[in-house]
C-alpha cells in the first residue's frame, strides 16, 4: 500500500498534464523519457548556424506529436511555419538504414543539410558514406520510407 501512495503522490506532484508531455510518437525520434525531438537540438540552428545546437525550454513546440526545442524565438517561428523544412528527413531516421528497410534513430551530433534537408545519422560511417552519394541514398530512402512508416506508431 505504502508504495501505491508513493508513486500516487509523485504523479500528483508531477501534474494530470505530465503524461502528454511525455508522449511521443515513432514517426519522428524523440526521447521515450522526456518526449523531445532529436535530443533536444535546434534544427534551424542547423541550417543557420552549420552546427548542432541544444535548444532551449522557454523556446519550445509542439509538432508531430513531440517537443522540439530552439535556441531563440526567430528559430521557433521559423520552424512553426514550415516543418517540413527544417525538421529532419525521415522522421530523424538515419536514411542510409531506411535503405536497408530498417529504422534506426539518427544522432543529432551527425548529420548533413543536402538539397537543404537535414539528414541525421545513427554513427559517423553513415554519414560519410551518404555524404559521399546523397543522390542514391535518397533514391533509395525515398522508395522504401512509404512502407516503413505505415509500420511505425503514429
Amino acid at each position: 500500500m505504502a508504495i501505491f501512495g508513493l508513486l500516487a503522490g509523485i504523479l500528483a506532484i508531477l501534474g494530470p498534464d505530465w503524461p502528454a508531455r511525455a508522449a511521443t510518437t515513432e514517426r519522428v525520434v524523440a526521447n521515450r523519457y522526456s518526449g523531445l525531438a532529436i535530443e533536444g537540438f535546434d534544427p534551424v540552428a542547423y541550417f543557420i548556424d552549420r552546427t548542432a545546437t541544444q535548444g532551449v525550454a522557454e523556446f519550445e513546440a509542439q509538432q508531430g506529436g513531440v517537443a522540439w526545442r530552439f535556441r531563440n524565438e526567430g528559430n521557433r517561428a521559423s520552424f512553426v511555419a514550415h516543418p517540413e523544412v527544417y525538421g529532419p528527413q525521415f522522421g530523424g531516421y538515419d536514411p542510409t538504414d531506411v535503405t536497408r528497410g530498417v529504422t534506426v534513430a539518427g544522432n543529432p551530433r551527425f548529420w548533413v543539410i543536402s538539397g537543404n534537408r537535414l539528414y541525421l545519422f545513427s554513427r559517423e560511417q553513415s554519414r560519410d558514406a551518404f555524404a559521399a552519394d546523397p543522390a542514391r541514398f535518397l533514391k533509395e530512402a525515398t522508395a522504401r520510407w512509404p512502407e516503413l512508416v505505415r509500420t511505425l506508431a503514429q
